[in-house]
């Protein structure tokens, strides 16, 4: 197996050298004042990127736990809610909400597709409405970021609340909670934000906190009324993951001071650069071929090439970590995450590795064409 190891996959990504050595450093006591500097700035930090003047809500979890907490507190037994599914984790909020009680409705795509506006408004109206519509913004099973501006826009003028899965869009493509009244937008650590796994986020608006009172589902740790109150004393309801807490803030503020805008820039011209070099190769993608595509790129072995044996390969043989595909494409998808702290240099020495190892594999692949490719496409600039 490689010494070294390169980590591409839409989640975990890279983390950098600074986050590191903040989460190396000693433990410091939650509730006593040396924390407190840091989770105030945190609580910043997490606004501005949110892009947004609400409180962002903190807690020790996965993405999902967010989306659970976001069912927990927004939803009543029996209460409708529309699930726009287009991929794996759309059907994800469609458990969650399932197993809460909720009367559960579906705007269902086939796996790619992308969802609009005007389905979202038709499906509402033939529904006479519902309390919350559930979208997930980047959907990593297929590469898809919807145009979630829209898409919230006619959940607002349909009466109902839009609740977003942004765990692996939030710093990575555009996203203004405040200017698009997006009610809810849920994220992780370990994505775009560049920190471990392990932190979850919720940002809530004005109207969400109203259905916050009505709501009679029972939750506990993931209460937002009492994380709320806790943060809003620069204190937790429970023991935060103060080391976590650290990282993000040190990541956060690398983010911060690059500028979103770079950031979004960069992931765009990452985006391009792998397309070319996946078409450079002679392979199909599966995810758009737009500069929507920024936080992942999806393509299909040639027939005949297992591309979960292509993953191990690469894993083995260069040190170099994918994602494999979900449902009956596992077989031939394989995901390049290119979000986060990921450079040009890291994905052009992974599209290099894939075509040595779809040669050896036995596929018409002509090694050599890929990198120049992903670097030409990478020097464009990218456009708004």
């Amino acid at each position: 197996m490689s010494e070294k190891r390169y980590l591409l996959t839409p989640g975990p990504t890279p983390v950098p050298p600074e986050v590191l050595a903040a989460i190396s450093q000693p433990i410091i006591h939650h509730r006593g004042p040396d924390f407190k500097p840091i989770y105030e700035r945190s609580l910043t930090r997490l606004r501005e990127v949110f892009r947004t003047d609400q409180d962002v809500l903190v807690f020790g979890a996965a993405g999902t736990g967010a989306m659970e907490s976001a069912v927990a507190n927004l939803c009543s037994p029996g209460e409708r809610v529309l699930v726009v599914s287009a991929g794996h984790f759309g059907e994800r909020w469609r458990s969650i909400a399932s197993a809460y009680g909720a009367e559960v409705e579906a705007l269902e795509y086939e796996w790619g597709e992308i969802p609009s506006a005007e389905d979202v408004a038709a499906r509402l109206q033939e529904l006479g409405g519902a309390k919350a519509v559930f979208i997930t913004h980047s959907e990593t099973s297929t590469g898809v970021v919807c145009d979630l501006q829209s898409l919230a826009a006619a959940v607002s003028e349909q009466g109902a609340l839009s609740v977003v899965d942004a765990v692996s869009s939030l710093g990575a493509v555009p996203l203004e909670m405040d200017e698009w009244g997006l009610d809810v937008v849920i994220s992780g650590s370990q994505k775009a934000l560049m920190a471990p796994p392990g932190l979850a986020t919720a940002a809530v608006s004005p109207a969400a906190w109203e259905q916050v009172e009505r709501s009679t589902l029972p939750s506990f740790y993931f209460d937002w009324q009492r994380t709320r109150k806790a943060q809003e004393q620069l204190d937790s309801a429970f023991t935060p993951a103060v080391s976590l807490i650290v990282a993000l803030d040190v990541a956060l503020g690398l983010l911060l001071e690059d500028g979103l805008e770079n950031a979004f820039e960069r992931h765009v011209r990452l985006g391009r650069a792998c397309r070319a070099g996946i078409k450079a190769m002679g392979l199909e993608l599966y995810s758009p071929d737009d500069d929507s595509a920024a936080v992942l790129t999806g393509a299909l072995t040639p027939e005949g090439i297992d591309a979960v044996a292509l993953r191990l390969a690469l894993r083995d043989r260069h040190g170099i970590t994918i994602a494999g595909g979900h449902g009956e494409l596992v077989s031939r998808l394989f995901r390049i995450g290119h979000i986060g702290h990921v450079g040009i240099e890291e994905l052009a020495g992974a599209l290099v590795a894939i075509e040595e190892e779809l040669a050896v594999a036995g596929a018409d692949v002509e090694p050599g064409r890929a990198a120049p490719a992903a670097y030409e496409a990478f020097g464009t600039v990218a456009t708004a």
